[in-house]
């Protein structure tokens, strides 16, 4: 009986969903996919409020006195405030992750705050954003600077935070690409589906090469650009390495998926940097409206890859149980889509800096620079060794289980 009234009003909740407008459904906090546009919406705003103060703060917080401190570095104010807001932005949502974690039904307490108390939510934010502009400038520097003992590598709280988003976004992207290609497996696939599957991975590697070959022209125009052509040519290895592994008879992963991973790290390393050795440099010396449509374009695709991430939490399940889900399951994990963007707070601050808080950044610039450029190409290499390792684990989960056997 139980049982059939929670069903009963499962559906009752679903029949909400469809018959209720949409701003009733954000009043009543009734839809947790309306919801996770809202706070997709609220990660923009956010990261258009860092853009601001980095690129125009100077002039609109100069009476700021306790801001002026700032190790007297020419651009540290513009840098301080992108940190600023980054570190208003990640309180809460890393605040939303601690107090949605666990929830997995719908119409309990924590599905309620996760979707709805907007009246609440968004005045805490936008208080949680104005709090770190009063904050000393060494509570700044701690939130970018200090690293947890457990951390080797060189940067900070926020970096390590950086690079935390980064691995998370490559294993949903990878793992996306190998369900896409076990989709369109010729075993499963018709006739038909395997002609579209031939001409989609025709074209990703027709755009990996054009890719590679227009990165030659404009970041490596002179012999002395050796880093840059290391970069690319090592670009072009990796896409053939990654397609011979996949077409391997023992692995037989077909051509789709290579291709697709080829796209990626491709588009990752679209921009060595290095001064003379990029073509268009004394081009993008000024402002005009092509570099203002590239900083858009980066800004939305940041929020999208978040977003799309933040809801993909089923990829990082250690168990992968057969369990049926029952109606009144929630959509996606609360705890996790939070923390992805708590940590997506941390990316684009790292983005808008350069990752270097001492890295004069031009308007309408993001992640440029040689740090910027090392992050990127070890990004790049880490996927490829992920997804290499995707590839051949089963093979060899298989053969140690073979040999404890006999």
């Amino acid at each position: 009986m139980e049982s059939g009234e929670s069903r009963s009003s499962s559906s009752g909740r679903h029949i909400v969903y469809k018959d209720s407008s949409w701003f009733s459904q954000f009043r009543n906090g009734s839809n947790p996919w309306m919801a996770r546009y809202v706070y997709a919406l609220i990660f923009l705003v956010a990261t258009l409020l860092a853009w601001a103060a980095r690129d125009y703060g100077r002039s609109a917080l100069t009476e700021m006195e306790r801001l002026k401190g700032c190790e007297g570095e020419k651009d540290c104010l513009g840098a301080e405030g992108v940190l600023r807001v980054s570190l208003g932005c990640f309180t809460f949502f890393i605040t939303m992750c601690l107090s949605t974690t666990g929830s997995s039904k719908l119409g309990e307490p924590r599905d309620s705050w996760h979707s709805g108390w907007w009246s609440v939510k968004i005045p805490v934010w936008i208080s949680l954003t104005i709090i770190p502009f009063l904050l000393p400038s060494a509570i700044i520097q701690l939130y970018a600077n200090v690293v947890p003992d457990l951390f080797f590598l060189a940067g900070g709280f926020a970096h390590f935070g950086a690079g935390v988003f980064l691995l998370i976004q490559l294993i949903s992207i990878i793992k996306f690409i190998m369900w896409l290609n076990d989709c369109c497996h010729p075993e499963k696939c018709a006739e038909r589906c395997q002609i579209h599957v031939m001409l989609l991975a025709t074209t990703a590697y027709v755009v990996c090469l054009a890719g590679i070959i227009l990165m030659y022209i404009w970041y490596a125009p002179e012999p002395s650009c050796l880093l840059n052509i290391f970069f690319v040519t090592w670009t072009l290895v990796l896409l053939q390495f990654m397609t011979s592994v996949s077409l391997h008879p023992k692995v037989s992963a077909g051509i789709l998926s290579p291709g697709l991973m080829g796209l990626y790290v491709v588009f990752i390393c679209c921009e060595p940097t290095g001064g003379s050795c990029i073509r268009k440099a004394e081009a993008t010396d000024k402002t005009d409206w092509l570099t203002i449509i590239s900083f858009v374009v980066a800004v939305l695709a940041m929020v999208i890859a978040t977003f799309s991430t933040g809801i993909d939490s089923k990829c990082f399940q250690l168990r992968t149980d057969d369990v049926q889900a029952e109606d009144d399951d929630v959509p996606y994990g609360y705890g996790f889509f939070h923390f992805v963007f708590a940590t997506g707070a941390m990316y684009f601050a790292m983005l808008l800096i350069g990752w270097n808080t001492h890295h004069a950044m031009r308007k309408w610039t993001i992640d440029v620079g040689w740090t910027s450029t090392w992050v990127r190409i070890v990004n790049e290499w880490l996927a490829v060794c992920v997804y290499l390792w995707m590839l051949v684990s089963p093979i060899i989960w298989k053969n140690r289980h073979a040999a404890e056997s006999t």
